[in-house]
């Protein structure tokens, strides 16, 4: 019989383990909460159990924390794999199946800023696919609510800034701008 903590951090690394991207301390909650596995105490408990010892890396953006499996967690849920129950692993085949692409969108689009030492602002934004960027642009800015405003606006205009510079940086040069 598996200890509980040790069967909610296997559940983690199992789930973590069957991604290509981060995912949020929400989404993990969203799934193993609504399936009444534990309660937000005993996950949070494990996630950081599972962060100190290495097995996964917890990054904190905006205040959500993304998390990422290792190699070593990879390394551990294959050895201990046969401690979750199939019905288990099914539940989170079929949560996944049935949330990937929100799932990953959710995570694939990311902004955060930082105050620089001449008290200007640098604003972090990033768009994701399959865990490596696919742009990545840093702006400096004179305040903390024009940072806070382009952080805000990323979530909703990154496809079309994308857009925008793919199209002014590939064009043929055939029209004057």
């Amino acid at each position: 019989m598996t200890e509980p903590l040790t069967l909610y951090k296997l559940i983690v690394l199992y789930m973590l383990g069957k991604v290509n991207f981060s995912m949020t301390n929400e989404q993990l909650c969203d799934f193993i909460l609504t399936q009444g596995y534990t309660d937000y105490f005993k996950l949070q408990r494990a996630l950081s159990e599972l962060v100190d010892a290495q097995l996964i890396q917890a990054e904190v953006i905006r205040n959500n924390t993304y998390y990422t499996i290792n190699e070593k967690g990879r390394d551990t849920v294959k050895f201990f794999d046969h401690k979750i129950s199939d019905a288990i692993k099914e539940d989170i085949h079929q949560y996944l199946k049935k949330n990937e692409y929100e799932l990953r969108e959710e995570v694939s689009v990311l902004s955060d800023y930082d105050r620089t030492p001449d008290q200007e602002y640098v604003v972090h934004m990033r768009v994701l696919e399959c865990g490596s960027n696919l742009l990545e642009i840093k702006v400096r800015v004179p305040t903390e609510e024009a940072a806070r405003v382009m952080c805000d606006r990323w979530e909703t205009k990154n496809q079309a800034v994308y857009a925008f510079l793919m199209q002014k940086l590939l064009n043929s040069g055939k029209t004057k701008e």
